[in-house]
């Protein structure tokens, strides 16, 4: 048995239910919203009482519809006093043309007000346009990268599924939300229950922070070079026993001189150092993924050494693959805890929503087998 000095800091449990807000954009992605609000539902059931509220927004309390052509309902206007700890941004098609002056004073607003701000999908546009995400690292959809990076400089663009930078929260898109609620919910109220929630939604694994977003080479290079892309593909489908550059040359009929400028001109790299970013990449995905030995790792990722392998991965990614492994383990300690209200604040004069729809999936779920079934200490 663990000693209970042994046992793992357990985040607080706040008293009262953490209340998030979600801004819905014309043309929203309603994946990315599920993704972000179904793990909040499932939060509660485990539980057994509400950790969360959530409540949708729209600029004028109107029906939006979604990218799929989906016509939603929104439970408040934006203007409403409502008591809010967290504000998501839901953001999809046309981002650009859906934002206005109304909603970055909004927004603008919202931040004054020491609220958490977040976005889904394109929502970080928004953020950005609000000039909320400067100094900020940040997530976007990959298609939004380039555009969002050169129209907003002062916000600092990853190519992360999410990025989770102090009272910030922004999410790349897709399924990705789910991955960033999961993160927060753990440091909410600890691993145990995100842990149960990726189960409850048959989740392989909880991606984490560092987890990049894969952006296809086609949308980098169009397709204007196929034999660049033909090579990339044969070297993605060869990482256990990579092809020799003149080998790979041949199969496309080029040069291996050609080859060297086609790789220096369109991938800023050589193709040495290419092949190297795959197979490394590819053994960090395993070394956080999998319980492979290190061993059985630079084999499959086509190192003929344990030391080589290590030395390259050291060198790529600034850190040992030993250590790597060992913050896969490592568990997260910082919470993201709810915004207090202030007695006497002007925050006073708000009001929880009319409706909590967290309370009534609370209590439809209450015959579940799994109700409850997560004792939070």
């Amino acid at each position: 048995m663990t000693r209970s000095s042994d046992r793992p800091a357990t985040p607080d449990v706040p008293k009262t239910p953490m209340r998030l807000g979600f801004l819905l954009m014309d043309n929203f992605t309603l994946i990315s919203l599920a993704s972000a609000v179904e793990p909040l539902r499932m939060a509660n059931q485990l539980a057994g009482r509400e950790l969360y509220q959530w409540t949708t927004l729209s600029t004028d309390g109107e029906a939006v519809r979604a990218s799929d052509g989906l016509l939603i309902t929104p439970d408040n206007g934006m203007h409403e006093p409502l008591a809010l700890d967290m504000v998501f941004v839901c953001g999809g098609v046309g981002i650009q043309r859906h934002v206005t002056r109304e909603h970055v004073l909004w927004l603008q607003a919202q931040a004054r007000q020491s609220r958490r701000i977040g976005a889904l999908c394109t929502g970080s546009w928004a953020l950005a346009k609000a000039g909320l995400l400067d100094g900020y690292e940040c997530s976007i959809h990959w298609e939004f990268q380039a555009a969002a990076q050169e129209a907003y400089p002062r916000a600092t663009l990853t190519t992360r599924l999410f990025s989770i930078d102090r009272d910030r929260a922004t999410a790349s898109g897709g399924t990705a939300p789910m991955d960033m609620m999961l993160t927060l919910i753990a440091r909410d109220h600890g691993r145990e229950l995100s842990a149960a929630i990726s189960d409850m939604f048959i989740c392989d694994r909880m991606r984490g922070e560092q987890d990049q977003q894969r952006v296809p080479l086609r949308h980098v290079l169009g397709t204007s070079q196929p034999k660049l892309l033909e090579i990339v593909a044969l070297m993605e489908a060869n990482l256990e026993e990579p092809i020799a550059l003149d080998e790979l040359a041949n199969y496309v009929n080029v040069s291996r001189r050609q080859l060297e400028r086609l790789f220096q001109k369109y991938l800023s790299c050589s193709p040495s150092r290419y092949y190297l970013k795959l197979r490394l990449t590819r053994a960090r995905q395993l070394l956080r993924q999998t319980s492979m030995s290190i061993i059985e790792i630079a084999s499959v990722c086509g190192f003929v050494s344990t030391p080589h392998f290590s030395k390259c991965y050291r060198e790529y990614f600034g850190t040992p693959p030993r250590d790597e492994r060992q913050m896969r383990l490592a568990s997260a300690s910082v919470a993201l805890t709810p915004a207090t209200q202030p007695a006497g604040s002007e925050d006073d004069a708000y009001v929880a929503p009319r409706t909590s729809s967290a309370m009534q999936a609370l209590a439809q779920a209450q015959g579940e087998p799994t109700y409850a079934s997560v004792h939070l200490r």
